[in-house]
Parts: structure tokens; sequence; C-alpha cells
């Protein structure tokens, strides 16, 4: 049995918010793979812990903190545990973590944790350490090698960084930085050796991923274009995007949607309100009509697409002019799923200066938004009874003998059936929706 000194370091690393920092978090695990460590789901178990935050949701660095207070017993009663914080909270936050929080041995903002390894060496001498820069190289060109471990049948892999649109309410260009692409031939290195391991599925990820526009042959290639290459990979049945910004739907990319049978036909187009007036103080730079055109061009490209979008009610000014003008486009869109959120301040933006909508007023409105589209989410998926799907399984569901995968739609889809094994890509016929799931049989040939 192999003693202390060369067992495995154990990394715990706890992932906050979206699709982007689940990436992140793989690839900085793989970063200190290089270095011994092992991942654990334990945190108790762990030599290092590492918090990948995110600065989107309310009070976001308050949780974080709190986080970090529970993690003190552990670190009182194992001292050589490493802790570091890491994402949008460490790029907002800075050395304020460390003065707070003594505890932390290491702050990494998103655009610089391919020095984590150093970072962690400096830690285990017993340095503390903070590295909030937007450097200058790629960090992806500095991170090891992916290993050749088996996948499951779907990956995330970003693609674009960062945001030049700064809405009002919003701070990812300033923990993100500017809008930056990857090379179109990493891009589709990454995407072949992901296929290599099993993946089927790839969803290309960016805070903007619809502006990508990496370097390519002929010069910069447009998300449209380098989804069609990646659809020319053998074994790479499925391709998703998100999330999508409307005033950067090109029509190179409307045209794939409608002529590329690996783009599925489901799409994120936050529009965050159908108040001009408020789309204006949000700095949105897309009226509400302009919104609704764009749904209709790409419907006409792909009928039947289902669109999904995110809201923000109570943003400061909206009367209920504004709130009914939201509700109108709601139901002119009708939407498969949205995300709504009662507008919360984040300090650095422009809009956290403004005057509150009353908060009884915002939850009254949240509350009246919310049930539209869920009614809208259950008439959709009411709507696929009796049709057939394309389902590509991934894991056992709750039930004996039941496989869970995702529709080309993105549903959720329960079957029993012994050819549904993780990776396989069947046809189901739809006989059932429950409120976030469906469930349907295997139609065999």
């Amino acid at each position: 049995m192999a003693d202390h000194d060369t067992a495995p370091k154990k990394l715990f690393i706890k992932t906050y918010g979206c699709q982007m920092n689940v990436y992140d978090s793989e690839r900085m695990a793989e970063a200190l793979g290089a270095q011994g460590y092992v991942t654990t789901e334990q945190a108790d178990e762990a030599d290092m812990v590492l918090l990948n935050t995110c600065h989107i949701r309310e009070k976001a660095a308050e949780k974080v903190y709190s986080d970090l207070g529970r993690l003190r017993p552990l670190k009182e009663a194992k001292p050589e545990l490493k802790i570091g914080v890491a994402g949008c909270v460490a790029q907002a936050e800075g050395a304020e973590i460390l003065r707070r929080m003594p505890l932390v041995d290491l702050v990494v903002g998103p655009q610089s944790y391919h020095r984590l390894p150093e970072m962690t060496k400096a830690a285990e001498a017993g340095e503390k350490t903070v590295d909030t820069d937007f450097p200058l190289e790629d960090k992806f060109d500095h991170l090891a090698r992916r290993p050749k471990a088996a996948r499951g049948p779907t990956a995330f892999l970003t693609v674009q960084e960062g945001c030049d649109k700064f809405c009002a309410f919003c701070v990812v260009p300033y923990t993100r930085g500017a809008e930056v692409s990857r090379p179109v031939d990493r891009v589709l290195a990454e995407a072949r050796d992901l296929v290599e391991r099993g993946v089927r599925e790839i969803t290309l990820l960016g805070q903007n991923v619809n502006a990508y526009h990496g370097a390519g042959e002929g010069g910069d290639w447009g998300l449209g274009r380098l989804a069609r290459e990646l659809a020319k990979i053998d074994g790479l049945d499925r391709i998703r995007y998100t999330t999508s910004h409307p005033n950067d739907m090109d029509d190179e990319l409307i045209a794939a949607h409608g002529e590329l049978p690996e783009l599925m036909p489901y799409l994120h187009l936050p529009v965050q309100s159908g108040s001009d007036r408020i789309l204006k103080a949000m700095n949105r730079k897309h009226t509400a009509e302009q919104y609704l055109r764009l749904v209709e061009r790409i419907r006409a490209a792909r009928p039947d697409l289902v669109l999904t979008s995110d809201f923000i009610v109570g943003f400061p000014g909206e009367t209920d002019e504004d709130f009914e003008a939201t509700m109108q486009l709601v139901e002119a869109v009708g939407y498969g799923m949205a995300y709504s959120f009662k507008y919360s301040a984040r300090p650095g933006t422009p809009a956290a200066e403004k005057a509150a909508v009353a908060a009884e007023v915002a939850d009254e409105r949240l509350q009246r938004l919310q049930a539209l589209l869920t009614q809208q989410q259950r008439q959709v998926q009411d709507d696929m009874v009796g049709r057939e799907v394309s389902v590509l399984f991934e894991k056992p569901g709750r039930l004996e003998g039941q496989m869970v995968g995702k529709s080309e739609h993105l549903h959720a889809v329960h079957v029993r059936h012994p050819a549904a094994r993780p990776g396989v890509i069947g046809r189901v016929r739809i006989t059932g929706s429950a409120p976030n799931s469906l469930a349907g049989d295997w139609v065999d040939g």
C-alpha cells in the first residue's frame, strides 16, 4: 500500500452558476491533475478545496463568504488543507477575499486559471497568491492536454469568452473581460478529442457564443461556419450552443439552423424585457419588434425549433405598462421554457445606482410572468405527446430499468427498454408529459 507521501492528493471543486463554470472546473481539475491531484466528491477528504464562483445571482459574493465560513472548522482540523476561490467572484473581490477570509490560500480569476499549478505550488509552500489579471496569453494554450479517459455522451466546449455588450444590469464584462474567441483549429481539435472519447453531443459555450469570431482559414469564422465544420466530424451527431445575444444572430447562423441536421432545434435567446423603454435603459441595443422579427426568421428556417429565454422583472423604472409589454411579447413568441428573475442590483453596474421598483410590485409581476411561462412550457411538452423524437441516452433513471436522455429539443425523456443505454441515440414515441420531463416508448427499427 502506498504511504502518505506517495498517495495522490485529493481535490474537491464546488461549481457555482453556469455551464461555462462547469467547463472551467473540468479544465482546472485537469490542470491540477498534472500535479498529482485526483478529484473527490467529499470536501473533508480533500487536500485542496476550490470554489469556482459565479457573480450573476443576487448576493453571490456573500454566499461564497458563507461557504468559506463553513469550511473554517475543516481548515482548523486540517491546517495543511489548501483553499482556493476561483471564477467571477474571485475576479470581482480579489485580495478582499484574503482580507475577509484569511483561511483562503489563493484567489484566481476566470481568465487566469491556467496559472493554477504555479499558484498551488506557492500555496503548498505557505505563500498566499492572488491573480485576477486579464493576461495577454491565451489560457487554453497553457493548459495541459485533456486526459484520454472515456467521457459520457455529452460535453461542454468553450469557444468564446467575455462580453462587449455592457448591459446595464450585468457584471460579466467586468469579471470576464472583453469578447475573445478561440481559434478554429483548436476548437476542432478539442471537439475531435472529445468524440474519440465517446462524446456524441457537444454544447458550444460562450458569454455571447454567437458573437464567435475565431481565426480560421481565410479570416475570422462566425459560429454558423464553425458549426458546419464541426458537423463534418464523424461521430459528432449533435451540436448545441449557449448563450446567445439577439444582435449576434447573423444570416449564416440562421441558415445553419435550417440546413444542418446536427444543429439541434433548440435556441436560448435572452430578451430580458418586452418594453422598448426598458430595453433601452438596459442598454440591450435592440427593440421588442426587432426581437420578434428575428424569431420569425429563425422559425422560418427551422419550424420545429423550441425557443427559450431570460427575463428580468422590476428593472429600475419599470412601470405597469412596461411589464404588460413583456407579457405581450411572451404571448407572441410562445416559449418552451424560460428563466425569469426579479431584478437585483450588482455593485458597479450602471443600473445599481437607480431607484428600485417596490419589492411587492416586483414580486407580483414575477409571479404573473412565471405562471404564463410555466403554462407555455407545459403546452410545448404536452404537444410532444404522440410525436416521435430522437433521444440521446445519458444515465439510468430513478426507477428500475429506466434510462434518461435528452431529445433534440433538450427535453428530458424517460424510457424503459434494453436497447436504451448511455451513448445510444434512439427513436422514441412520447407517451406522457410531466412538469419537467417526458415519458416514451422505444420505437423499433
